[in-house]
């Protein structure tokens, strides 16, 4: 990263910058000559008291002290992606939401509170998508007393990593002592490169509703109330796949959802003892196959940050890392 100007470092950024992408160096320890230099790069969600504060892609915080900077500039967005679909972030976010849709919601401004009997966090957190309305602590006044009246512990989902991701919301969050519970990536690639792997899909059934074989496979509850299949239903046109197993459990599972040029992709789990073996690919494949069939050009999926397996699978799949989300719930 290039700082200088005229062959000098220079602090080019101010509290005025606050909200925007920056690029900054910082001496560490005590500055003493020839100590190492590092970068951060990410948004500049405060810079009170000497101290700034820039969250990274990943939606870490990084507090640097005023007195440590050598260097900083304002920085352009992320570049556009030489591969896979085009997409921003709100578009992203709406399409994902339609794809696991809660059992209740209510509005509040441009917020959404969700809930599904506790079902995922995902179906049960507040999608905060623009101005709640009113001021932030109200705000979350509102949202502990929704999901307290239904007993459940109050979540709002915060997105970083893109242009017009939330980091200044997830700053605001912690501040207030709120606490980051689980971060997940929302990758993105094109559709027809997945439809076109080499897998085996003679042995994939796909159907347009889960039964019992497919939920007992499925590893996200004990008992699968009304709560989870309505979610697990919800969705513009929803597949689910599935492969036989020896035994009632079905070998592999998975879900889809298409909704205009975007398929989804959920719940893709294998029987421990018949991974290696191209499960998980041949369901996304067979997945992929009837999206395009429905006109569906792009695929997206969600995977927590140390499910290292998936991670992999993924990668050799062409999915890139469009931008990540987190949990935030009230300390």
């Amino acid at each position: 990263m290039e700082f200088t100007a005229g062959g000098r470092l220079e602090v080019r950024i101010s509290p005025a910058d606050v909200g925007k992408r920056v690029s900054v160096r910082r001496v560490g320890g005590s500055g003493a000559p020839g100590e190492k230099f590092t970068d951060t790069v990410g948004v500049l969600t405060s810079w009170d008291a000497g101290v700034l504060s820039i969250t990274r892609k990943g939606g870490e915080s990084v507090r640097i002290p005023e007195s440590a900077l050598v260097a900083g500039k304002v920085v352009p967005s992320a570049p556009a992606r030489r591969r896979g679909p085009a997409a921003n972030f709100e578009e992203l976010a709406r399409v994902t939401a339609r794809a696991w849709q809660p059992v209740e919601s209510e509005p509040l401004g441009d917020w959404l509170l969700r809930a599904a009997g506790g079902f995922t966090r995902r179906a049960n957190s507040a999608l905060p998508l623009g101005d709640p309305g009113m001021p932030l602590d109200a705000a979350l006044v509102k949202v502990r007393e929704w999901y307290a009246v239904r007993g459940l512990p109050a979540y709002v989902q915060v997105s970083t990593g893109a242009e017009g991701t939330q980091e200044r919301l997830g700053a605001e969050l912690e501040r207030r002592g709120w606490l980051r519970e689980v971060s997940a990536d929302v990758r993105i690639a094109a559709l027809a490169p997945i439809a076109d792997l080499d897998a085996d899909v003679s042995r994939v059934r796909l159907d347009r509703a889960c039964d019992a074989a497919w939920l007992s496979r499925y590893q996200r509850f004990e008992e699968p109330g009304p709560d989870v299949l309505k979610v697990l239903g919800s969705g513009p046109s929803v597949w689910f796949a599935s492969v036989p197993g020896e035994g009632r459990a079905p070998a592999a599972i998975g879900r889809c959802v298409v909704d205009g040029r975007w398929a989804g992709f959920m719940a893709v789990e294998v029987d421990p003892a018949y991974r290696r073996q191209g499960l998980a690919r041949a369901v996304m494949t067979a997945l992929a196959r009837r999206a395009l069939d429905e006109g569906a050009s792009a695929a997206w999926l969600q995977v927590e940050a140390d499910n290292g397996g998936a991670r992999a699978l993924y990668d050799g799949m062409g999915f890139a890392t469009h931008h990540s989300y987190h949990h935030f719930r009230p300390a």
